[in-house]
């Protein structure tokens, strides 16, 4: 049975990381999720749970309104050939969470550390960043650095790499 977001903060809370939780009705896409960020402050994310062809699973953390290679993100993650979209089922399976609500705090969930997680470094640049709480019906706001090590303590340590079209023009 996959952590709730109950468990998800008391854990958080365990760690002795801070953050802030704002309720909200369910949103589903990046688009629908747009007013929230004028509301939040701090960098928003948008998730991609994704595979390559020997079935090694990537979760890469983005900003919400970046642009992602799909084509060429598997040479910059170190994925073995291109890489396409997990399905449901292996997203419940892994992260214990539905589309619509992917986070990178689902790691609590993967206990076989089959997840690699892969934060871009424009993301990281905020100070503060905001990710689901296992549920989309809300939004955790949590210092990018205690993301890290919360990541880290769930024996998930991430990489921060450019993957995105505005983080890599950056050179970041």
């Amino acid at each position: 049975m996959p952590l709730t977001r109950a468990d998800l903060l008391d854990r958080l809370s365990q760690l002795g990381i801070d953050t802030t939780t704002t309720d909200h009705p369910a949103v589903f896409t990046v688009g629908e999720s747009e007013e929230l960020h004028d509301q939040i402050p701090g960098g928003h994310s948008k998730n991609l749970f994704l595979k390559d062809k020997k079935d090694r699973v990537f979760l890469v953390t983005v900003l919400a309104d970046a642009t992602v290679d799909l084509k060429k993100i598997h040479t910059l993650i170190g994925a073995q050939g291109r890489v396409s979209f997990g399905k449901p089922d292996l997203l419940m399976e892994l992260l214990g969470v539905e589309p619509g609500s992917v986070t990178p705090f689902g790691i609590v969930n993967d206990r076989e550390g089959r997840v690699s997680v892969i934060l871009d470094a424009a993301l990281m640049a905020h100070d503060v960043v905001n990710f689901h709480p296992l549920e989309n019906t809300a939004t955790t706001s949590i210092a990018s650095q205690d993301m890290v090590r919360f990541l880290t303590e769930e024996g998930h340590p991430p990489k921060i790499l450019a993957v995105t079209d505005e983080a890599i023009a950056a050179g970041l």
